[in-house]
């Protein structure tokens, strides 16, 4: 750890950031669970979505960009699968009252799916597999922004789609498999995170307006803009492209609110989540059975370096949630300020560090 990482109590920052977001106009029920799915973002190790993302939340509340309490509206619904319009509540509210209302689906029918339209930025999809697999259950999330265009299609120079995530979780006799990946070759808040690091992108993750790829994110920034790549790059990038696509149609278009509808909505989301009960298709015991194996042979095989084993999606992120609640949870420079700039603006002093 550098000398000037910080390292904070996870219960202290918990009642921080709560405190912050009543502060901004929050219910207590809303800033609750705003409060936990972000820290828990940064507890699993997605440091793009997490705490960094409260100011943005603490501002959307006090400019009534983001709803301080209330319900999601349902638009369609049948037995197993729903269209609700979050009307600008808070994301790290919805998600959670989406999730457990599938899983009430999954339990009578199989399975559950709902689409969710205009949530506030629901920041890191991993932060709320758990509810699903901790029940037994397998899960997978996507979502899209219809006023964000970052993402150009393949053999194009100009931003179309937002840089969607998706996320799977699958439970097993173990720790369960988490997988959290963004649909094209970076996500915005990566290339916004290297540019305050003053860093270049791992990779050549972008387009420039000239169409040439590029690891420089100040041109994410420049006027014009370059674009991020989809995933796959510049010589796999129809593949990325197409899953990108289909991520679309799942949540906008199944919402019935696009880029025509959303174009003003800012961070807002579409969301698609899906709850499939293993135990509809037979026991589950056989099913968690078929994953274990899975997992074992995965983790068998001989890796490229023997320093570098294969790894299960999800598991280092839980070593790392199990090691920051006990340790403290860590935060860069940039971070840090960030969070200061959140202290200020609601008047809640930062809690001290740890070291």
């Amino acid at each position: 750890m550098s000398e000037r990482d910080c390292l904070f109590d996870y219960n202290e920052l918990l009642a921080w950031a709560d405190e912050c977001l009543q502060s901004a106009g929050a219910s207590g029920e809303v800033a609750r669970h705003v409060a936990y799915y972000l820290l828990e973002g940064d507890l699993l190790g997605y440091s793009t979505h997490g705490l960094i993302r409260l100011l943005n939340n603490c501002q959307w509340l006090e400019r009534g960009e983001s709803q301080p309490k209330g319900q999601p509206q349902v638009l369609q619904q049948r037995a197993a699968v729903a269209n609700w319009d979050a009307q600008r509540l808070p994301g790290p509210y919805v998600m959670p009252m989406a999730i457990n209302e599938a899983i009430q689906m999954a339990k009578q029918a199989g399975t559950g799916t709902i689409t969710v339209r205009r949530s506030q930025h629901i920041a890191s999809l991993a932060a709320y597999l758990s509810l699903a697999t901790e029940q037994g259950m397998m899960v997978s999330l996507m979502c899209s922004t219809p006023g964000q265009r970052a993402v150009a299609p393949f053999g194009a120079k100009q931003a179309v789609y937002s840089p969607n995530p998706f996320a799977v979780g699958v439970p097993s006799s173990g720790d369960p498999i988490l997988l959290d990946i963004s649909l094209s070759m970076t996500a915005a808040g990566k290339v916004r995170q290297a540019k305050a690091n003053q860093q270049k992108l791992p990779y050549n993750a972008l387009v420039t307006a000239q169409g040439e790829w590029t690891d420089d994110p100040e041109t994410f920034f420049s006027e014009p803009g370059s674009a991020i790549g989809p995933l796959g790059g510049e010589l796999l990038g129809y593949k990325g492209y197409g899953l990108t696509l289909f991520s679309e149609l799942w949540t906008m278009a199944l919402a019935h609110y696009g880029r025509n509808q959303g174009k003003d909505e800012g961070d807002a989301n579409c969301v698609w989540v899906q709850v499939i009960d293993p135990s509809a298709f037979g026991e589950q015991k056989a099913f968690i059975t078929q994953v274990d194996e899975l997992i074992r042979d995965t983790l068998a095989a001989k890796p490229i370096a023997a320093d570098n084993p294969v790894r299960i999606p999800g598991h280092q992120a839980l070593a790392r949630k199990r090691q920051q609640l006990e340790k403290g949870v860590r935060y860069a420079p940039a971070t840090l300020k960030v969070l200061r700039k959140c202290a200020e603006f609601c008047q809640q002093p930062l809690p001290t560090a740890l070291s």
